[in-house]
């Protein structure tokens, strides 16, 4: 698969009274589109989720990270956790996405870390099938509890071995879940994945993940 990056820009998307700023790059014969959703205090400057998206276009997936908070917004605690602001703004990005030339025909799938993943599940819940993978990473799926058993796209849970809590509430959102769906558990891992190697664990098994679900069996594509 080629790495050749055909499109890589800032963008500004504009959502009903605010506009968020993201970054959007596209291989040369992108596959599919991941959008990520990042959680609290982060942003799409996010280390983390860069390095993921990394892997993912050298795969030949276009990423897109963008910000779910204005700057102003993300200073306040309150917007932070507001889940069904941060749902609303990821499905008006979906939207957006889907009207833009480069992006519009390309399959999406959702990749979501902590309080990210809440979002990135409901917003899977909400576009049904038109999603066609989601992925979380250290996620906290408990907080989109209500919206589970609607999740119809392929949905990756992965935590790392050491983050007993949210092990806990990720395998009682795993039995919830009635889409076809995985546990992952990264051994020797905290929740932040700052081990040595642990995070290119994470960044391999999403790509997979994502390469499995986002490409049609009958383009032949191998990774």
């Amino acid at each position: 698969m080629s790495n050749n990056i055909k499109i890589s820009t800032s963008v500004t998307i504009p959502l009903e009274g605010v506009v968020l700023k993201g970054n959007l790059i596209i291989p040369e014969g992108a596959i599919g589109l991941v959008i990520f959703s990042h959680g609290s205090g982060s942003s799409h400057l996010s280390p983390r989720n860069n390095f993921v998206a990394v892997l993912l276009q050298q795969k030949g997936l276009a990423t897109l990270l963008f910000d779910l908070l204005t700057e102003d917004e993300d200073r306040d605690h309150e917007y932070r956790f507001n889940i069904d602001l941060l749902t609303q703004r990821l499905i008006e990005t979906t939207q957006w996405v889907r009207k833009q030339k480069e992006t519009k025909d390309l399959p999406i799938g959702y990749f979501g870390a902590s309080t990210g993943a809440a979002s990135a599940l409901r917003a899977a819940a909400f576009f049904d099938q038109k999603i066609k993978a989601v992925v979380s990473r250290g996620g906290r799926p408990d907080m989109a509890f209500q919206d589970l058993s609607k999740v119809t796209a392929p949905t990756l849970l992965i935590v790392g071995g050491w983050d007993e809590v949210v092990i806990e509430l990720n395998e009682k959102a795993y039995h919830k879940l009635q889409c076809e769906r995985k546990l992952e558990i990264i051994p020797q891992a905290t929740h932040l994945f700052e081990e040595t190697g642990k995070l290119q664990e994470v960044a391999n098994v999403s790509a997979d993940w994502f390469v499995k679900h986002l490409v049609p069996e009958n383009i032949g594509i191998h990774v």
